[in-house]
Order: C-alpha cells, then structure tokens, then sequence
C-alpha cells in the first residue's frame, strides 16, 4: 500500500483524482468501471475529477456505489443515489444508465444485496474504486468485526456511524440504522483502489489502519493486503500516525514523502 500525505483535503482530492484519472486512462474506453463512496472526505476527489474531465473522457463509464441507507427513496437528497447523481453522474455527464446502487427501499433487502452483488460481476468487476474511511476504521459500511470475506449484504450501522452521518440529517434519530453495503471482499476486488481520509476525527482510524495488525476490527486495515491500493490523506488525519516510530510501521507500506516531518 502506498501512503501520501498532503496539506489539506483540497489537496488530498486533487491527488486522488489524478491517480483516478490515470487509472481510467490506462483503460479500454467503453469497458470502464469506477467504484464510487459518499461522505465528506471524497466530495474534494470528485471535484477535482470534474475539472480533469474534458470533451465527455469520462462519459463512458459505469459507475457502481458502495452502499445504500435502507429506507431512503432514491429521490431523498440524503440518500446516496441522489448523492452520487449531484456530486458525480451530473457533474461528468454520465449517463445514468449506466449507474449502479443498491435499492434504499427494496421489498426484500437481503436478495436485492444478492442481486447487486451479482450485478457488479457482471460489468466484470471495479476497475478502480474510491473509498473513505469511518471514524472507527470502517471500509463502506463494514464496521470493525466484519468478515474479511463478506460480500454485499444488509448490515446494521454503529452508534459512532450513525452519530457521524448525523451531519446529513436534521438529527441522529433520523439517520437510517440499516444498509445495503458491499462487503470487505468485495471491495477488496477491484483492481485499483484510492483510499481518501481527511480531518483530525480520523487520526486514530488511520494509525490503526497503518500501524495496527490487519485484522477486522480496523476493516481499514485490509487495504494492506491489496496488490494496489493508495491512501491519500491530510495533515489532520496523520497527526498520529507522523508520531508513531516508523519501526512500527508495516513494512509493507510505502509512504510518499521523503521525510518524516514532512507529515508533521
């Protein structure tokens, strides 16, 4: 896993999108998959990716979410297909056809996360897919005891998930308790990840995700074990991480920069 710390999430998203970008370009056109997160930490990538975007180059993609609230109508802004549709369908003129996320409101939650699942393979997989990472180390919505080989499936959310999306709702009572989310394995599958991970809320997830054993209670963690995955974070989130003797490191973890105080 490579690591690259920058100064701040305006920062963090123009790197992330270039490395997305690069990705996709390396890649057949018509035959693209771009797995795609909600939340804060990736809105400055899909920005910046935006303004890389010319002359429709990414307008032939597909696009697969990571989870959906159960219980949230595809049209409620809050929900994450509506989410995706202002922040990534509309801003990069693609079609929405060609737009993938699990059912909010299915009449039957568990075979329609068996069925997403089967439609991901489908499109034969994610060749690139953006994730954040929750204040708990949460990779989607697996939360820390999730099986490393899970699959899409309908899972119950944390009072510390709940508590943090509860910025998107009126309150926490609002914040739906359920989702349809890809599982660890899954994710695990795309052939190229960026990892996103902004803000000082996230420091504790990301040293555990750097320094603590790869293991399911930091799903985060997992991304170590992936032939490419990159991990771009900010000064806030790697506060504690920059504190932590690089002895403790992984190894296996290339960090980005030349200096250690250049995290600092």
């Amino acid at each position: 896993m490579r690591l690259v710390v920058l100064d701040d999430e305006v920062e963090v998203g123009a790197a992330a999108a270039r490395e997305v970008a690069s990705a996709l370009q390396a890649l057949t056109v018509g035959a693209r998959v771009l797995g795609v997160a909600t939340g804060s930490s990736p809105a400055p990538l899909y920005r910046a990716l935006t303004e890389l975007a010319s002359n429709g180059s990414f307008s032939d993609l597909r696009v697969c979410a990571l989870d959906e609230y159960l219980g949230v109508r595809a049209d409620d802004p809050r929900s994450y297909h509506a989410t995706i549709d202002r922040e990534v369908v509309g801003p990069l003129g693609l079609d929405p056809a060609n737009v993938m996320v699990p059912p909010g409101v299915p009449e039957d939650a568990d075979a329609a996360a068996v069925e997403y699942e089967r439609s991901i393979e489908a499109v034969g997989g994610v060749d690139v897919q953006i994730v954040g990472v929750g204040v708990n180390g949460h990779l989607g919505f697996n939360e820390p005891g999730s099986s490393a080989d899970s699959r899409t499936r309908v899972v119950e959310l944390e009072s510390s998930t709940i508590a943090a999306n509860s910025r998107f709702f009126a309150s926490a009572a609002e914040v739906p308790t359920r989702a349809i989310t890809q599982g660890l394995a899954t994710i695990c599958s795309a052939r190229h990840i960026v990892a996103v991970i902004t803000g000082e809320s996230k420091a504790q997830a990301l040293r555990d995700m750097i320094v603590g054993e790869v293991s399911v209670d930091c799903p985060a963690s997992m991304l170590r074990t992936h032939p490419n995955a990159t991990v771009f974070a900010d000064r806030a989130a790697a506060y504690d991480l920059a504190r932590t003797p690089r002895e403790l490191w992984d190894e296996s973890v290339v960090h980005a920069l030349a200096a250690d105080e250049a995290m600092v």
